[in-house]
């Protein structure tokens, strides 16, 4: 597969990837599916925003500058040889690594608030975070710990736990665009040889 058609698939793989991370944040400040009284009650985590910017809106960017790469003008800029598909491929590149960021930054949020558990109720009165050091994931018991909000706790573990999957793809596709556009810009895109009277793949 030559690099504009790899970059156009990885694309067309992070859009969905990053509307699920939009949606699971966005259901995050819903927990146990209930609007909540005051927002102070919610984790911590959730307000970091790991899916909505993370994997949602600093994903959709590259996703669409990688869509684009298929129909690049192989011969350059407005015809100029000295730009195109190489420069092109290059600027996927740092669109890939702004992806990576983003990515990384909502698997972190996610892997603490996992490890760290849900703000709620417990059962001594007060709002917390009763768990410790993700003791609760090894001992579903622990879980009645927390009284309010009901269902709290696998709530936000499966919606976290989402976005730890999705930023884990998500990374290791931008990865594979980072070393897909570092081939475009070196090597230029098979679609882009013998066109442009001779120019190659510029």
């Amino acid at each position: 597969m030559c690099t504009g058609g790899c970059a156009k698939c990885l694309g067309g793989t992070l859009i969905p990837l990053a509307v699920f991370g939009l949606l699971a944040n966005i259901l995050l400040f819903f927990p146990g599916g209930k609007v909540i009284d005051d927002n102070d009650h919610l984790s911590e985590e959730v307000w970091y925003f790991g899916g909505i910017v993370g994997s949602g809106v600093l994903m959709i960017f590259p996703a669409l500058v990688f869509l684009g790469l298929k129909n690049n003008d192989c011969c350059g800029c407005c015809g100029n040889p000295g730009c195109g598909k190489r420069f092109a491929m290059f600027s996927s590149t740092l669109f890939a690594l702004i992806g990576f960021v983003g990515a990384g930054y909502s698997f972190v949020v996610s892997a603490v608030s996992i490890n760290k558990g849900p703000k709620c109720l417990s059962t001594n009165g007060t709002w917390g975070y009763p768990f410790h050091n993700g003791d609760y994931l090894n001992d579903q018991a622990l879980w009645n710990k927390c009284t309010q909000p009901q269902d709290v706790v696998p709530w936000n573990l499966t919606l976290f736990s989402i976005l730890l999957v999705i930023g884990l793809i998500q990374m290791v596709l931008c990865a594979i665009q980072v070393i897909n556009g570092l081939l475009g810009t070196l090597c230029g895109d098979c679609q882009c040889c013998g066109c442009c009277g001779g120019n190659g793949a510029v």
